[in-house]
């Protein structure tokens, strides 16, 4: 429900005053659902949330400053529906952030017809263009991100804090509708002599008619202490052929000798109030030392994933939904459709497979 909460003309001491409009929104998503889980290490039920969006309340604002010039602001939290308790989803950047309100989005800006310059915390460049393929949005049981888009263990005082959002970010998007179907943006974050927050990406795109290609870059410093980087760059592709959206993604992270490469392919067919989803996606890693230092069981780490899914509109802001996914783990790996609540490491076991299915609700505001 979107609700303008004021509109009011500013007037001047001198003449020629102009009057600028402004306006306010509330907006969000609860998202629940009855879950299963099977990590191998055990079984659980679960009233999970984030199935198919993620849950969250926000409010947004522009004012239009005349001649084609806006400002705007976004405070976007995340909420953790099942238990009514404000949601700690994807902070970055340290301890420092754990009381955070605004951890999904926080930024303030100004756009023209020469495009958007925006500053604060938001999504990475690289996290965005791996989440707008994937069939599932990157939520649920069926996320292609449970393949992890994100290189864990770095040792020795090391993060890789960006793989999702960045804070203290400045950032520039292209304007809709140059060049016919041409968008982008490029962003750089200060480190504040915090490993795993010194960021600078970039994403470039072209959409026209039934088709969606983009690719992206992204640099993050992980450790202060020496300088070390690590990069990341993915490219993904979609096309519309009316009853049915195919789209495909490929990723890759690297830190020192350390390399992970992520695959999905998808599908989304719409069939009147009913949307029909499905993915298949694999994940491999490689390299055994971060720096000259021995990183074990690592390498050879290998596990793919396969999800359907299915989405019944009930309206245009609610919707009820049902995901089931199998996640098979080789070697070391110990990949998981969704971590056991309140399960040391989330119930992760080497080699073990993994298995989730899930029942909920969507109602956005």
């Amino acid at each position: 429900m979107k609700k303008s909460l004021l509109a009011l003309a500013v007037l001047g001491a001198f003449a020629g005053a102009a009057s600028a409009q402004s306006s306010v929104t509330l907006f969000g998503v609860v998202d629940l659902s009855a879950r299963y889980v099977d990590n191998g290490a055990g079984k659980q039920y679960q009233l999970a949330q984030d199935g198919n969006s993620s849950s969250r309340i926000g409010f947004r604002g522009t004012e239009d400053l005349g001649g084609g010039l806006t400002a705007g602001f976004w405070l976007e939290g995340a909420l953790s529906a099942d238990t009514g308790t404000q949601g700690l989803t994807s902070i970055n950047g340290g301890t420092n952030n754990a009381a955070a309100t605004f951890t999904r989005r926080a930024t303030v800006s100004l756009a023209g017809g020469w495009g958007e310059v925006r500053l604060g915390r938001d999504y990475t460049a690289t996290f965005w263009n791996s989440t707008i393929f994937d069939p599932f949005g990157t939520n649920g049981v069926g996320s292609a991100g449970n393949l992890a888009f994100v290189m864990t263990g770095v040792p020795q005082g090391g993060s890789y804090g960006t793989i999702l959002r960045t804070n203290n970010m400045i950032g520039y998007f292209l304007p809709s509708g140059i060049a016919g179907g041409l968008y982008g943006q490029v962003q750089v974050a200060a480190g504040e002599n915090v490993s795993g927050q010194k960021y600078f990406g970039g994403r470039i795109g072209y959409a026209s008619g039934p088709f969606n290609v983009a690719g992206s870059y992204g640099k993050t410093q992980v450790r202060v202490s020496d300088d070390q980087d690590g990069t990341s760059f993915n490219f993904g592709a979609s096309w519309n052929f009316g009853f049915m959206t195919l789209s495909g993604y490929f990723g890759r992270m690297e830190v020192s000798d350390l390399a992970q490469d992520n695959w999905y392919i998808g599908a989304t067919a719409p069939i009147g109030v009913w949307t029909l989803k499905a993915s298949y996606g694999e994940v491999s890693r490689s390299g055994n030392n971060f720096n000259g230092i021995p990183f074990v069981g690592f390498d050879g780490q290998k596990a793919d994933q396969i999800a359907v899914g299915a989405t019944y509109d009930l309206s245009k802001r609610t919707a009820l939904y049902s995901t089931y996914s199998y996640l098979h783990n080789k070697n070391a790996a110990a990949f998981t459709v969704a971590p056991l609540i309140n399960v040391a490491a989330g119930g992760a076991q080497q080699g073990a497979n993994s298995t989730g299915f899930e029942v909920g609700i969507k109602h956005s505001f």
